[in-house]
């Protein structure tokens, strides 16, 4: 235990709860030291500090970027506590600090602001700081740091005890992590200022300290938790509703990015990260009903993306279906009322643009798989015909939505549709012709005249054939399987018309 306190820094710029806890600091008998700003803020409260000024002998200089880094301070917060270096100290009239009380300039939130420069960028990058944090977290063997005020309490209760060992080094857990976030924000907003940065770095800092607890993961016998990555802006608002849930989280992100690419009125149902169900309309209406129909079954208990805003006639549309997340632009209020009265389970969340730069980041054990994010839009002017016969001006409107939703669906995926809106898709299948079985008996009797897209190459011809007797009459495809003449072959001989892409969008 840590007992017999003598000296405190304090410079924070939060200052919340400050007061109080430097007057429980002085009842425990500490002297206390503050920097300009917290000094002049507990001055205002009749609480009488030391200037580091006179502690080190030096005026706060450079605008205040220099005031703490001086011997006077370091010395004091990184001495043990052994004889040695007790003399030394005394040697140069240096007397030991045994807290310290910091937290960090908010860099990530001045970042935030729009029409944010690089000076105001720059000039919150905190430095004495961060030296002051680290060198009580390192010297946690005798030093107490503190760098959130939500410990203020806890801290004054144990001082009064004494700290115990585990405690200190929680606290310098704490610390170091703060400053690890804090490096870690800096280096992401200074990344997207740098010309020519590389889209796979060789180092990858990862922060997400906002953690959101979940009730549990994927399963009741799992933890789970969401955490926002540091310096980015949140891009999904619940605005009512139950919590989300890991489930849901994951089902909403898939259901946005399922829609990003489409400009006209465009809906999608989502069932555990896959789309039933998408389709476009003239209005969001008529959209979420032809999206509804791919797959009414699956649609119980589904996630919708509306690429605008929902209304209240919109949600007098979704009827007596249940429905577990509305992921949208903007809410009118009367839309958000009648949600609360009729599907009050119902989450509404709002999703917000992020310019931030992105990557997809999946654990595996001992380590992460990190790739760019498969956004890159399609060239349609260098698709090619693969078959004898073109598709028609129609089949290559649906060859182009099927292509554009089956990059969203977990491979093997198979996506039939038809005038804008799908009519059966096949997912997760180990092979291809099966994911093309899966996705006919669903569509029924709608597969009759629609279009096939598959999001990788067809192995055997078997998968085409599957297609040609459920009356597909068109497939997209990237090619590229030693196979292809022969799925070629199969096509022409049964009248289909094939479009190869050159591009594949495995979704494992």
């Amino acid at each position: 235990m840590t007992r017999n306190y003598r000296r405190a820094i304090l410079s924070v710029y939060d200052k919340t709860g400050l007061a109080p806890f430097a007057r429980r600091l002085l009842e425990l008998g500490f002297e206390l030291i503050a920097s300009g700003g917290t000094r002049a803020v507990l001055a205002q409260e009749g609480i009488t500090v030391t200037a580091i000024s006179e502690v080190t002998g030096a005026p706060e200089i450079l605008d205040g970027r220099v005031k703490t880094l001086h011997p006077a301070i370091h010395a004091g917060i990184l001495a043990r506590d052994s004889v040695a270096h007790r003399e030394e100290l005394g040697a140069h009239g240096i007397a030991m600090i045994d807290l310290v009380v910091c937290n960090l300039y908010p860099f990530s939130d001045t970042v935030a602001l729009p029409g944010t420069t690089e000076e105001d960028a720059v000039e919150q990058i905190d430095i004495g700081g961060v030296s002051l944090l680290r060198g009580a977290a390192k010297n946690f063997e005798r030093v107490t740091v503190v760098c959130e005020p939500g410990d203020y309490d806890a801290v004054g209760a144990a001082l009064a005890e004494g700290v115990s060992d585990d405690l200190r080094r929680r606290l310098a857990l704490k610390a170091f992590r703060h400053t690890a976030t804090y490096d870690v924000a800096i280096a992401h907003w200074l990344s997207e200022h740098v010309e020519g940065v590389e889209a796979l770095p060789t180092t990858i800092h990862l922060a997400a300290s906002t953690r959101i607890p979940l009730r549990y993961g994927e399963n009741p016998h799992q933890e789970g938790a969401f955490y926002l990555w540091d310096s980015f802006d949140p891009v999904f608002k619940r605005l009512q509703g139950k919590e989300l849930s890991f489930n849901n989280l994951a089902d909403v992100d898939a259901a946005w990015s399922s829609i990003t690419a489409f400009e006209r009125p465009t809906v999608a149902v989502i069932k555990h990260a896959n789309p039933c169900g998408v389709a476009v309309g003239r209005n969001h209406i008529e959209a979420f009903e032809r999206a509804r129909d791919s797959d009414p079954i699956s649609a119980f208990g589904s996630v919708l993306a509306v690429n605008g805003t929902v209304s209240e006639e919109f949600v007098e549309a979704l009827g007596k279906l249940f429905v577990e997340v509305i992921v949208a632009p903007a809410f009118e209020v009367e839309a958000l009322d009648r949600l609360a009265r009729v599907k009050k389970g119902c989450r509404a969340v709002v999703v917000r643009p992020t310019r931030r730069r992105e990557l997809d980041i999946r654990s595996i054990r001992g380590g992460l798989l990190v790739q760019t994010l498969d956004r890159a839009r399609d060239n349609r002017h260098s698709w090619t015909v693969a078959s004898r016969r073109r598709p028609s001006e129609a089949e290559q409107e649906a060859l182009a939505f099927a292509w554009e939703v089956v990059r969203h669906a977990k491979s093997n995926a198979i996506v039939l549709a038809k005038d804008g809106a799908t009519v059966g898709v096949g997912v997760g299948q180990m092979n291809r012709v099966e994911a093309v079985h899966l996705a006919t008996r669903r569509a029924g009797e709608r597969s009759h005249g629609s279009v096939m897209g598959s999001d990788a190459f067809f192995p055997f011809a078997d998968g085409v054939e599957e297609a040609a007797a459920a009356g597909i009459t068109a497939i997209i495809q990237p090619g590229g399987s030693i196979r292809d003449e022969e799925v070629i072959t199969a096509v022409d001989r049964l009248g289909m018309a094939m479009m190869f892409t050159g591009v594949r969008h495995f979704r494992h």
